[in-house]
């Protein structure tokens, strides 16, 4: 595989150490699809449970991602307690955004899931367009210039904004059910993997349709597993499915941290 793969990539260490996002490997995705799930359940939490309300769910969490963004965007290298940190609530984030244009609730907006699916799309397709046409390329291991992390994060938001609207709607707007929903965009990733390692579809192109999918595919999860028996999930609650996951985002992200100690060490004993 060349060293510009994406969906599972072999950047090189001394490359892997000036981009400011982390190498792309099975590590990656899980902690992906686990920090999309908390995005659903610690959303429906601090909301629901707590009793905060959208709007103050949403104020509170959106202070939170634009402190943990200013201190990655100071950092001048991939750190994973930050950048994953930073995912983490901008996973909340994205999904307040479309609750708070979705949801049946007094202080949500009511505008149907498949017109913000169609807006965010075109919204994500949009930013796409101005970054290639602006950096000449997508590849998200070139990205160690503020201009092209703020293109990325941009894009980030829009695919978990993208993917809350895309995944209630499968789930709940065509009334197939959270475990149905989750089948369906499993399937999908499974199709894009197919097409990258089988058929060669471009890796850029596969990276990002892989990200954006793995969004719906967590809320299913996150849904499946916190909704009550009533409302077609499980039952495990809002606290202990985020509580579980965020649980095992930390280990992993020790774990990342310990490989870039590890890496650290090694490229330095041989210069």
């Amino acid at each position: 595989m060349s060293t510009t793969s994406t969906l599972f990539s072999t950047v090189s260490p001394v490359r892997h150490i000036l981009t400011k996002v982390p190498e792309v490997t099975l590590i990656f995705w899980v902690i992906k699809v686990l920090a999309t799930t908390v995005g659903e359940t610690a959303a429906d939490f601090l909301n629901v449970d707590l009793g905060l309300g959208l709007s103050i769910t949403s104020v509170i969490m959106a202070v939170l991602l634009i402190v943990a963004l200013i201190v990655q965007f100071r950092l001048h290298k991939y750190t994973p307690a930050v950048y994953w940190l930073a995912v983490v609530f901008i996973s909340v984030v994205g999904t307040l955004i479309t609750d708070n244009l979705t949801d049946n609730l007094t202080d949500s907006l009511g505008v149907p899931l498949w017109v913000t699916t169609v807006v965010f799309a075109i919204a994500l397709a949009a930013t796409f367009t101005v970054w290639a046409s602006s950096e000449k390329t997508l590849f998200i291991h070139s990205i160690f210039t503020a201009r092209r992390e703020t293109f990325y994060w941009l894009a980030v938001l829009f695919t978990f904004a993208l993917g809350t609207a895309a995944g209630d709607l499968v789930a709940e707007g065509l009334n197939l059910g959270f475990l149905v929903a989750l089948l369906v965009f499993a399937a999908a990733i499974a199709l894009v993997t197919v097409a990258y390692f089988v058929f060669h579809l471009n890796a850029v192109l596969a990276f990002w349709i892989a990200y954006i999918l793995t969004r719906p595919l967590g809320a299913s999860t996150g849904d499946l597993l916190s909704q009550s028996v009533g409302d077609g999930g499980l039952g495990l609650g809002t606290t202990g499915t985020s509580v579980l996951f965020l649980a095992v985002i930390l280990i992993l992200v020790i774990v990342l941290i310990r490989r870039a100690h590890t890496t650290t060490a090694q490229l330095t004993a041989t210069i």
